[in-house]
């Protein structure tokens, strides 16, 4: 992964949130509209848990009735969080030794969003997609230069290199004082 991606960049800023006291059945309703895995656990205003579908399982298992059992019954109170600034590496690694799937995202207290496995996988495939393509325009390019002994039309210099993938492309545009190709606009 590069190291210059920041978990701000690749976070979803949109996840689920439930009150502690919300009944399961209906956290489960929210999960499955939602196409979400898991959601923040508020008590008020302040994050107290979370709750995965692998913990409602858990829940289930255990015979309470799901129609008086509440999002707090089967939430962990212990929550992964990280820095928005933080690396995708360290986020990585940050899973990784603490076997979490997802990553709470604070700034201080304050919930800005969640970064999941999945996050991270799409970033590694965008990764090597790039670096994919990047290799086959390398040498298209390479090859018209050896057969006319200069740049071809439309050459490097009418090219730029995008800030987060560091692709060569025609294509730049401005977002969040960063110039991307659209590959990295889309993600």
């Amino acid at each position: 992964m590069k190291p210059d991606v920041t978990v701000r960049e690749m976070m979803d800023r949109e996840y689920v949130g439930v009150s502690e006291s919300d009944d399961l059945l209906g956290c489960v309703e929210l999960l499955l509209r939602e196409d979400a895995e898991a959601a923040i656990v508020h008590h008020g205003s302040e994050h107290v848990g979370v709750v995965s579908e692998r913990d409602i399982l858990a829940l289930l298992v255990e015979g309470p009735d799901l129609e008086e059992a509440t999002a707090g019954d089967a939430m962990r109170e212990s929550v992964t969080t990280i820095s928005p600034d933080a690396s995708l590496e360290s986020a990585a690694d940050t899973m990784s030794t603490r076997s979490a799937g997802r990553l709470l995202v604070t700034d201080g207290n304050e919930p800005l969003g969640m970064l999941t496995e999945r996050d991270l996988i799409a970033t590694r495939r965008h990764e090597l997609n790039i670096i994919e393509t990047g290799a086959s325009e390398a040498e298209a390019v390479t090859a018209g230069m050896h057969e006319s002994g200069q740049a071809p039309e439309g050459g490097f210099e009418e090219q730029g290199i995008c800030e987060v993938c560091g692709a060569l492309v025609h294509d730049l545009a401005s977002f969040n004082g960063q110039l991307l190709c659209g590959d990295c606009r889309d993600m």
